[in-house]
């Protein structure tokens, strides 16, 4: 049975335990074993983390001990996947550039707050993860972020749509989904999910489903590959 290990907390206001639950339960229905904390300190054991499939960071904002985001790096870099939504893994401790260089990206903004309606946009025979899903609108926070240029872009968004400072540069695709590799570890973001309901959307949910699933597969693709 795969293991999986949830950390949730930072800011309030994305509902890191509701969000905590929704994957929790997603795991427990793929046979998972779930592990849930709300403090930090789970990511003091260094030598436990490499023994994960799976690390589910929902944190956003907030600080942590270099020396903690140390032990996921390295986790990571072994095979134990990393996947996450949202603030809740690509705004968590924005001071941290490992934790940046990591996860593949970080928020910047989000013109036009909670009220914009936009598309995600699937990109064709980018990474068969997403095969069958399709483009889709939703009405939510639209990240802009500032992203690696690593990564594997799978679906995105168009800037502008609501006005602000960046409109005079023009439009912009922004990556919304991605995947990436960090040493033998895989790593999936998607940066949808200011709250529940948007990740209980069917193509949100399903895409969040297979990326934790396709995350945690890369432990026992490390052991293969020796």
């Amino acid at each position: 049975m795969k293991k999986a290990l949830i950390v949730w907390g930072g800011w309030p206001g994305h509902h890191p335990e509701e969000i905590a639950g929704l994957f929790r339960d997603l795991l427990i229905d793929a046979e998972f074993e779930v592990e849930i904390s709300d403090t930090l300190e789970a990511f003091a054991d260094g030598e436990k983390l490499k023994t994960l499939d799976l690390i589910v960071p929902v944190w956003s904002m907030g600080e942590a001990d270099p020396a903690l985001i140390r032990n996921v790096s390295a986790a990571v870099q072994n095979g134990t996947g990393l996947a996450g939504c949202h603030g809740g893994m690509c705004d968590a401790f924005r001071t941290d550039v490992e934790w940046q260089f990591m996860t593949g990206g970080q928020w910047v903004a989000h013109p036009g707050n909670n009220e914009v309606d936009y598309e995600v946009k699937l990109i064709p025979n980018s990474n068969p993860l997403l095969d069958g899903i399709g483009d889709f609108r939703v009405r939510s926070e639209q990240y802009y972020m500032h992203v690696d240029p690593a990564v594997n872009v799978l679906a995105i968004t168009r800037f502008p749509v609501a006005l602000g400072p960046h409109s005079p540069n023009g439009a912009v695709d922004m990556p919304v989904v991605w995947t990436k590799w960090w040493g033998a570890g895989r790593v999936f973001y998607c940066s949808l999910g200011h709250e529940k309901g948007i990740l209980e959307i069917p193509q949100v949910n399903e895409i969040m489903r297979r990326g934790l699933l396709w995350a945690s597969d890369g432990r026992a693709e490390a052991a293969r590959r020796g």
